[in-house]
């Protein structure tokens, strides 16, 4: 099936766009591609087709929520044909647009069917780095739509039903002239569902619908990264009347830590390193994931060395091995020095400048580039 277009996109219009902005894109390319208009061109009637159906999603406001909140799939019923229904919480998502030739889907409603798959719901999920390596296992309470049962989700007062819709006579639309040609557009009344209820569920005001929480268990397997999404098949908004309930997609965040950042399987930290060991060697140590490893510091090391620590890392849910640590060396320069320290840093330094080539070539060849800037 081939995928939907933004209807945003099919009207040329900002998500932002005012019901006046909506109304004036859609009648612009429904002059243009209206069939009447384009015998020859046979792509003309699926644009029309396209830009009538953004109009009368976008044009309702109950219907524009929920393709912003959900896209297609809050506005897309998966409705089969064949089988009558009250009216209730499913009108928001109900087929919208009948056929533009003007023909009718049935009387009464029978044309359509009002079962309706639940919708996809979406949670973001904050775990920390370490659940995230090892996996882990949470719960998590999330809003949901549950079926009302004073009215059994029918969404009509106990003892009444829902009754053939006066303004369409139960077609779900009605049609409207608009110059040399007319629109069928949804009911709205009825909102396309061809029946309406008279007396309306005092507990869900006639949506059906009642909203409720729910605390679900979430396994988290090992490796898993930012952005990656587990998929609860049958865990978003239930059905209605009788349809499949939607699924529930929990998106992963990984908390910042404190030592280490995530590229992938391989983990980074800094790592600082005393002015003593950087210049004469040492053994440091080093956390891991796993706990404490050590690290030989060779002498002369400068700021900015990178140590790999091999398998150290993460093993990503779809890697064969484990990534690696890489440790950023940075000297640290001492502070809160002592008169003593101090003399002993400008003998040093004293030392150091009769021959500054031998113990500071970096800076020796900066200076040398910079002296060849200027003289040129």
């Amino acid at each position: 099936m081939a995928t939907k277009k933004d209807f945003y996109e099919v009207l040329g219009i900002n998500r932002d766009a005012s019901e006046e902005e909506i109304k004036k894109a859609y009648r612009k390319l429904a002059m243009k591609f209206h069939p009447d208009r384009n015998p020859d061109n046979p792509k003309a009637e699926d644009q029309f087709k396209e830009a009538k159906e953004a109009y009368e999603i976008l044009s309702d406001s109950q219907k524009r929520a929920a393709y912003d909140q959900y896209g297609h799939a809050g506005v897309d019923p998966q409705a089969g044909f064949g089988g009558a229904g009250g009216a209730g919480f499913g009108d928001a998502f109900s087929d919208i647009f009948g056929d533009i030739f003007g023909q009718s889907r049935g009387g009464g409603g029978s044309g359509r069917s009002n079962v309706y798959r639940g919708a996809d719901l979406r949670y973001n999920l904050e775990i920390s780095l370490e659940d995230a390596a090892r996996g882990s296992e949470t719960k998590i309470r999330i809003p949901t739509m549950d079926e009302c049962e004073s009215c059994d989700g029918s969404g009509a007062k106990k003892g009444t039903e829902a009754k053939t819709c006066p303004t369409c006579n139960g077609h779900g639309q009605v049609r409207m002239q608009q110059g040399f040609f007319s629109i069928q557009q949804s009911c709205p009344k009825c909102h396309g569902t061809g029946r309406y209820i008279p007396t309306p569920c005092p507990s869900c005001h006639g949506a059906g619908r009642i909203k409720s929480h729910k605390t679900l268990s979430i396994k988290i397997p090992s490796g898993i990264d930012e952005g990656d999404r587990i998929r609860l098949s049958g865990e978003g908004e239930h059905g209605v009347n009788g349809g499949p309930s939607g699924d529930l997609y929990v998106q992963i965040h990984l908390k910042e830590h404190g030592v280490f950042t995530r590229d992938h399987d391989d983990l980074h930290c800094e790592m600082p390193v005393s002015f003593t060991i950087a210049a004469l060697g040492g053994e440091i140590e080093i956390p891991t994931l796993d706990g404490v490893a050590r690290l030989k510091i060779p002498a002369e090391t400068q700021s900015g060395k990178v140590f790999r620590l091999r398998g150290k890392g993460i093993k990503g849910i779809r890697s064969v091995g484990r990534g690696d640590l890489m440790c950023h060396v940075v000297v640290e320069t001492p502070i809160n020095l002592t008169n003593k320290q101090k003399d002993l840093l400008r003998e040093f330094e004293t030392i150091s400048q009769q021959d500054s080539g031998l113990h500071n070539p970096r800076a020796k060849g900066w200076m040398d580039k910079v002296r060849t800037f200027f003289a040129g």
